[in-house]
Parts: structure tokens; C-alpha cells; sequence
């Protein structure tokens, strides 16, 4: 009542819009990141890519299935395989050594996935050196692809053609070193993987190029109803397994984004409400004011100074708690976006935009106010 509240007025239109900027904050940084997961180079092509679950029921027909699938004109290749770079597909964690050196050297931890000498080819990856797999050659048998991470931490400065072990099985000879790519989330670092050569699997991978990917799917359904009349076909895209791996990022952007518009709305109708209280409380000084002749915008100024130096202040206090908040975020993830200053002008002149759009229409409607009616009615 009066002006022996205005300090709590004041620092309640500070706490709402402060919380409405840290929550702007943590929008538009978890908008970003997600943008950042679905865009990065990841070291695979995961669009256009078909996986048909259930492949091992096909048994010893695998091959004849691919076969046929090539022999559409929209299939640009088919792998067979049960290790996929998403969530849900197999792992194989391994210990290997450079030939001779289990004794002396330390182990290094590594993925080691059974493909096939398609599989590089239709998911997109890169060779740096070396070549692919040749299953017409005997010794592929053994032999072994690494990626850049493991030539790193076995020390290989050539890898090709040098010996590595698990200790188990035969030595595999290094025949080719692929471009790191990322098999698990961008919560852990690109570590050391290998490839096999192996022909089973319980996934077939189908890359395609077809604007129409319905014809596409029902062309391999049929196809499947050939080879597996009593079963019915199971196929989910990449792309969209790819996006599930980080479906919680997206619910976190939405949850920001919902609660961000509900403190906006809040913080604006306090806001409206209290500019409407203080353009009633000073309605006689501003007839004085305009009877002198004080013009609309000398008005509007003197109503939305105060409410302008509330949201500063609103501003300097969210910036810090936004930064920490979502860079204690960020931090559980090995690669992520950096927060960069635009984030915190979007998110200022965010709130500054709404609360002059907010207080202007009583600002506003003051200035172009009859002083005479004001002053006659005092």
C-alpha cells in the first residue's frame, strides 16, 4: 500500500523477471546442444538408412535376401550385422596388445564389432589408410580394422600391416584404420573400436536413395514375404533410433520452454498490473506534467524508467545463475556447444521487449490522457 512497499513491488518484478531470463537461458542453450547432436559430423551417414530387425531368422537365405534388396534400383547397398552405432544394438568390449607385448604393455580396452565387407561402405564411414575387406582373400580371415582412436592408444604411428591380439583368438593382422566415428552418445569420448570380418548378424542395414521411401518399404516387404511368408517384417530408420538416443535432451528443451512461457506470462501480468497501479498512483503528476507541457514520449519515459532499471537488474542477477546452471549441464557431456555471449543478449532483449510491450499500453494510454479530467476529479 503506497510507497512504503515499492522496495517489495520492486524486488518481486526483479525475481520474476530474473527467473524468466535463467529459464530463456537454459532454453536456447539446450535448444542449441540438441541442434548440435543432430547436425555434428558423427563419422557415419545416418539418413537414408533402413535396419531390418530379425534378420537371423533368415538363416543360411541372409545372402539371397541382400541379394534380391540389390537388385532394386532405389537399394544403393545392404549390410549384415548385429553392431550398430545407436542404443540397443551389441557390444563386444576386448582387450588387446601389439603382438608380443601382452607382457610388458598395458591392455587396451577396446570395441570389437563382427561386420561384414559391406558394412563401411553402406554406413557412410571413411578409410584413412588401408583398404576394406576382401572376403575372396584367405587371410581376411583374420584380419582387423581399427579406427583412429585405437591406433592411438596401441601406439601404431603405421598401423597397416602390423600385428595386434586379444590374447585369444589368432593374431589379427591390420589391413585398414577408419575415421574415428561416434558409436555411443556425446556423453563419452570417441574410444578405440575394430572391425572383423564375420558375415551374421541380426540386423540387415539397407541404404537407400528414393524420394518415395514408402514404394521403397513396401518393394522390401514384399521381398521379405518371399523369403519369410509367416513372419512379418520389423524395420526402423537410423535416423530416427539416432534421435531416440537423445530424446531426453529434447524433453529437457521442452520442459525449459514451457516453464520459460508460464514465467514470462506471470512476471508480465505482475508487471501490467503494477504499471497500471503506478500510472493510477501518479495520475495527478502526470496532468501537472502534461499541463506544462510534457510530450507522449516525455510520458512514457517517466512510467517505463523505473520498470527498465527493475529489469537490468533482473538481467545482471540471471546472467550468472543461467551460466552456471547450464554449464553444470553441458559438463556431462564430452561434446557439447560452448555458451556464448548472444545467449544472454537474446535473453535480455527477450525480457526487455516483453516488459516494454507489457507496461506500454498504460504508459501509453496515461500520456494521451485529458489532464483536465484528472485534475478536475482531484
Amino acid at each position: 500500500r503506497g510507497a512504503k512497499n515499492s522496495k517489495l513491488r520492486g524486488g518481486l518484478v526483479v525475481f520474476q523477471f530474473a527467473t524468466s531470463i535463467v529459464l530463456i537461458i537454459c532454453t536456447i542453450v539446450t535448444y542449441r546442444q540438441m541442434e548440435f547432436i543432430l547436425h555434428k559430423q558423427i563419422g557415419f551417414d545416418k539418413d537414408q538408412l533402413v535396419m531390418i530387425q530379425g534378420a537371423n531368422t533368415l538363416g543360411n537365405k541372409a545372402e539371397a535376401f541382400q541379394n534380391e534388396l540389390k537388385k532394386l534400383s532405389s537399394v544403393e547397398n545392404t549390410s549384415l550385422t548385429s553392431y550398430l552405432p545407436i542404443n540397443g544394438t551389441k557390444r563386444d568390449n576386448n582387450s588387446f596388445w601389439k603382438e608380443g607385448r601382452q607382457q610388458e604393455d598395458q591392455a587396451v580396452m577396446c570395441q570389437n564389432w563382427r561386420v561384414d565387407e559391406n558394412y563401411i561402405s553402406t554406413m557412410g564411414m571413411k578409410l584413412v589408410s588401408g583398404r576394406n575387406f576382401q572376403p575372396n582373400l584367405a587371410t581376411d580371415a583374420n584380419a582387423i580394422i581399427i579406427n583412429q582412436s585405437m591406433a592411438r592408444e596401441l601406439a601404431l604411428e603405421e598401423p597397416v600391416g602390423k600385428k595386434i591380439t586379444n590374447g585369444y583368438e589368432p593374431t589379427y593382422h591390420v589391413i585398414g584404420v577408419m575415421e574415428d566415428f561416434h558409436f555411443e552418445t556425446f556423453k563419452t569420448a570417441v574410444g578405440p573400436l575394430s572391425l572383423t570380418l564375420r558375415h551374421t548378424g541380426e540386423v540387415i542395414v539397407v541404404k537407400f536413395q528414393s524420394e518415395n521411401t514408402d514404394v521403397m518399404l513396401s518393394q522390401v516387404e514384399q521381398i521379405w514375404d518371399e523369403f519369410m511368408p509367416n513372419q512379418s517384417i520389423r524395420y526402423t530408420f537410423m535416423d530416427d533410433s539416432y534421435a531416440r538416443m537423445y530424446a531426453q535432451v529434447s524433453r529437457t528443451g521442452k520442459v525449459f520452454t514451457l516453464f520459460a512461457a508460464l514465467a514470462v506470462i506471470v512476471a508480465c501480468l505482475g508487471l501490467f498490473a503494477l504499471s497500471a497501479f503506478m500510472v493510477e498512483q501518479r495520475g495527478k503528476e502526470i496532468s501537472v506534467r502534461k499541463v506544462l507541457g510534457a510530450s507522449l514520449m516525455q510520458v512514457f519515459g517517466l512510467l517505463t524508467s523505473n520498470f527498465i532499471k527493475l529489469i537490468l537488474i533482473a538481467v545482471i542477477i540471471a546472467l550468472p545463475i543461467g551460466w552456471y546452471l547450464m554449464d553444470n549441464w553441458l559438463a556431462d557431456y564430452k561434446y557439447h556447444v560452448s555458451i556464448t555471449w548472444d545467449v544472454y543478449v537474446i535473453a535480455g532483449l527477450i525480457s526487455l521487449i516483453i516488459s516494454l510491450i507489457t507496461i506500454s499500453s498504460e504508459s501509453l494510454k496515461a500520456g494521451l490522457m485529458n489532464p483536465v479530467k484528472k485534475l478536475r476529479s482531484e
